[in-house]
């Protein structure tokens, strides 16, 4: 590292800003050292779908340079480069598809950005590339690992370099979820930032398997256009980070408001309530345990309940939160039967309508795309389309799924609302590893993920999540930045141990 301008897996974006104010650094210099970070150890990690065209990105970077100098910056985080997942559409003129992981969209074109990309741009950040993730955000097949898709292959965690055989979905070696790549992108020192999207630990699951900050802000908040969701109901895009300072002004931007936060890391009108992990954490079908990883991940989160109270933290331990099984309406599942609705009627075919050109323009054109190009489209060890099938066979009435909408939405809100009111918080923490992110989705509230540990077992990298409610995304952001001053700095990966991937 010795003659790189910065390390590349340390470096925060405020720190790379400070040093572009003063002088010390130019965006070229950024752009072109995050550039051999990803040559030198891309190959092991496959966190990438596509680069933008190298020369254009030092010509992009050059221009903002030129406008520095003469006074004329865009935002905070002007000249910075910024990851975006392969579901955010980006114009072809920047010269990157937007695939979905899907070869039925490689050849499409996009006319324009997506309005968040847009305001990046504008904001001065630098679109660098777009990172791998889970086809269509997970819902092509529910045997798909995180962090696989057909055009993009398996992005690995950096932290373990691998997926055991015969590895459950949630594993130990698993990346985490569908944002995998723009998580190891982050982590890797391949970008600074990164942003991803969630339906339900879509971001919070791999931003805790790469030690991360990450926020999804409040459902309905962030403009969702030219962004493949899964569902209106539950999904946000978000940042991901390797510091919370550095979310603050990529969700200002996401958000089209100023946050209200001025970095203290004083705990006045805080106070947060962590559940018990013994009984919030990821059932063996989703996660087999090992000897004393479960173990391990307790002692650790309790560790940090405890420092976090003797630093002067309102913290409660444990409270109560209903389980999972209470998010019915009229006691019926409706969480996944809104998606597979909302898949069919309006996400994949509106996202769709956004390409200027394309092969596809329905979710049956989807399938049958794929079908007609299996040896592509449906490759071993994933050659299964049951949930695009699911989501054409869905033959429920909008009538009752909007009924199901409104009633999930406001059980889901009465359940998290219980815990906040009777036991006086206004933060509930939780494992990553657990099911609690379902009652935010379901609700709509902003999620954030901060880094908690790293196992003895195998190095991978866990979390805790944290629920606020709607609006209250400043909430999150004080308690993780006192969070990120209180405890010991998020462990950075080895990538020296890690081999380039077979093809």
């Amino acid at each position: 590292m010795s003659t790189l301008l910065f390390d590349p897996l340390t470096a925060t974006t405020v720190e790379l800003q400070r040093r572009l104010v003063s002088g010390k650094l130019n965006s070229v210099q950024i752009i072109e050292t995050y550039l051999a970070q990803i040559d030198a150890h891309n190959p092991a990690l496959n966190a990438f779908i596509s680069l933008a065209p190298r020369d254009a990105l030092r010509d992009t970077a050059a221009a903002l340079d030129a406008e520095r100098v003469a006074g004329a910056l865009r935002g905070p985080f002007h000249g910075i480069p910024i990851v975006l997942k392969d579901s955010i559409m980006t114009a072809s003129e920047l010269g990157m598809p937007t695939t979905a992981g899907s070869f039925a969209l490689v050849q499409a074109k996009c006319r324009k950005n997506a309005p968040l990309v847009q305001n990046l741009i504008d904001a001065g950040l630098i679109i660098l590339g777009k990172a791998n993730l889970t086809e269509f955000c997970g819902l092509k097949t529910s045997a798909m690992m995180p962090g696989w898709s057909a055009y993009g292959g398996q992005t690995l965690s950096p932290y373990v370099g691998k997926i055991e055989d015969n590895e459950t979905i949630l594993g130990h070696s698993s990346p985490g979820g569908s944002s995998t790549g723009p998580a190891v992108a982050v982590a890797a020192g391949f970008a600074p930032l990164s942003i991803g999207s969630e339906t339900t630990g879509s971001i919070m699951v791999p931003a805790s398997r790469n030690a991360l900050y990450a926020i999804k802000p409040t459902v309905g908040d962030v403009d969702m256009t030219g962004v493949f969701s899964l569902s209106e109901l539950y999904d946000a895009a978000g940042p991901m980070a390797k510091s919370t300072n550095d979310l603050v002004p990529v969700t200002e931007i996401l958000l089209g408001r100023k946050l209200i936060f001025t970095g203290q890391k004083d705990w006045q009108n805080l106070s947060v309530g962590f559940v018990d992990p013994r009984i919030w954490n990821l059932g063996d079908s989703m996660c087999r345990h090992h000897e004393g990883t479960a173990e391990e991940m307790i002692e650790t989160y309790e560790l940090v309940v405890s420092k976090l109270k003797e630093a002067g933290g309102v913290i409660h331990y444990p409270v109560v939160v209903p389980d999972v099984s209470e998010l019915t309406v009229d006691g019926k599942e409706a969480f996944m039967k809104i998606a597979f609705w909302d898949c069919k009627n309006r996400t994949i075919d509106n996202f769709l309508k956004e390409y200027e050109e394309s092969p596809v323009r329905s979710l049956a054109d989807v399938i049958k795309f794929n079908e007609e190009h299996k040896d592509d489209a449906l490759p071993h060890p994933f050659p299964d389309q049951n949930d695009l099938h699911k989501c054409l066979d869905n033959a429920d009435e909008e009538e009752e799924i909007e009924f199901l909408k409104k009633g999930l939405r406001a059980k889901a809100r009465q359940l998290l609302d219980s815990t906040f009111d009777t036991e006086g918080v206004n933060i509930i923490a939780a494992p990553t590893d657990s099911a609690l992110l379902i009652h935010g989705a379901a609700a709509g509230y902003p999620t954030a993920n901060v880094p908690l540990g790293i196992l003895s077992y195998n190095g991978r990298a866990y979390g805790t999540c944290l629920i606020a409610k709607a609006g209250e995304e400043e909430t999150l952001l004080r308690f993780m930045n006192i969070y990120e001053n209180t405890l010991p700095s998020r462990p950075v990966p080895d990538l020296g141990k890690l081999a380039p991937i077979a093809r």
